[in-house]
């Protein structure tokens, strides 16, 4: 049996869980754990820029490509992965790696299996799927989520003991100081352009809050295949001259800090890496009321909180805070404040570096003891 921690993920881009992996596994080898990962992937283009950042961070990488959501080769090549590196634990992440991995892990007889829930879907609340999600967890020693209101979600939609999760938060580095406060009406939405991310909601919202700020822009940071659409919505509204969709833009943090308010209209969000990407830079938030964002921000002292769903609500917020713009700059202190204190980069690698001791008792490698 090698020392070796195997973490497991599907890869198509750079986003929440992706930014996570990018900063925990480099952290775990600097305190001495041999943590490897294997990406799962489809050929995407970003999955390839992901495995680049990782391995320049020294994070040795295995790429298993799949044909499709269920690919037997895919299966065969991972379970003869795992059988050769015979690690001491295996760590899946997301819904692909979680019925691959679990079951190869458990097929390779590897002693210590953790699974990490990181966010809502969809299809989460459709039985068939929930059923065999229980299954898959029930393969796995420990499950892991995200934030409070994934486990919460999990309990509700697919019937998961709440109580058994795990709760890790990610973490976020201190960047130099943040630019001044800038002011103004202009905002920016960060995220993938996929139905529950919201961003129709946030368009209506938009437009209504137009009405009374007529100065208003909005920036659209993120890709996805919702974009025409959005575009097509934008311009139905008359607000197509107002909006900008920028497309992915790495790193994001200048993207924020040219703006006076991030808005995140999420339908579902295990946690939000882009408002705390936000708050670290000294941004007030307005997001919805909704799974890990309220374990964020503070409503009233960081951000503003609005009902899921609720676009009235969403364009009073916004105009709102516009119209106030140095509760809104105290708001961004506030936030970067929560931000390196609560979700300290460090505290969340604390967490999963104190869980894989506690679970390996005995077992803890060597390289790893001090």
């Amino acid at each position: 049996m090698s020392e070796t921690i195997l973490h497991i993920q599907k890869v198509a881009g750079i986003a929440g869980s992706e930014v996570y992996l990018l900063s925990l596994l480099p952290a775990l080898r600097e305190r001495g754990w041999d943590v490897r990962l294997v990406m799962l992937h489809e050929r995407e283009p970003g999955a390839h820029e992901f495995a680049r950042e990782l391995s320049a961070r020294g994070v040795p990488i295995d790429a298993i490509p799949l044909v499709g959501d269920v690919d037997a080769l895919a299966f065969g090549r991972l379970v003869s992965l795992v059988a050769r590196t015979r690690p001491l634990a295996l760590h899946t992440h997301l819904v692909h790696a979680d019925f691959y991995g679990q079951l190869a892990g458990k097929l390779a007889g590897v002693p210590l299996r953790i699974s990490m829930k990181h966010g809502f879907n969809e299809f989460r609340e459709l039985g068939s799927f929930a059923f065999a999600d229980r299954a898959v967890a029930s393969l796995a020693h420990a499950n892991i989520a995200i934030s409070r209101g994934l486990a919460a979600y999990l309990a509700e939609a697919e019937g998961f003991d709440e109580s058994a999760f795990h709760i890790v938060h990610y973490g976020i580095a201190a960047g130099p100081e943040p630019a001044p406060y800038p002011g103004g009406a202009h905002l920016i939405c960060v995220g993938r352009l996929i139905p529950i991310k919201g961003h129709i909601l946030l368009l209506r919202a938009f437009a209504a809050a137009r009405r009374e700020v007529p100065e208003l822009t909005l920036d659209i940071a993120g890709w996805g295949p919702l974009e025409p659409a959005l575009r097509a919505l934008a311009k139905e509204l008359e607000v197509d001259d107002a909006v900008r969709f920028l497309g992915p833009v790495v790193p994001v943090q200048p993207a924020v800090e040219q703006a006076a308010i991030v808005v995140l209209p999420s339908l579902g969000e295990g946690f939000g890496m882009a408002a705390l990407e936000a708050m670290e830079r000294a941004r007030p938030v307005i997001a919805t009321q909704i799974g890990g964002l309220v374990d964020q921000i503070r409503h009233g002292e960081t951000g503003l909180l609005v009902p899921a769903g609720d676009p009235e609500a969403l364009a009073g917020a916004i105009v709102e805070l516009v119209r106030d713009p140095d509760r809104a700059a105290g708001m961004g202190i506030a936030g970067r404040r929560r931000a390196l204190d609560r979700f300290a980069e460090r505290r969340s690698v604390d967490r999963v570096d104190i869980l894989y001791r506690a679970l390996l008792g005995d077992r803890l490698p060597a390289s790893a003891r001090s």
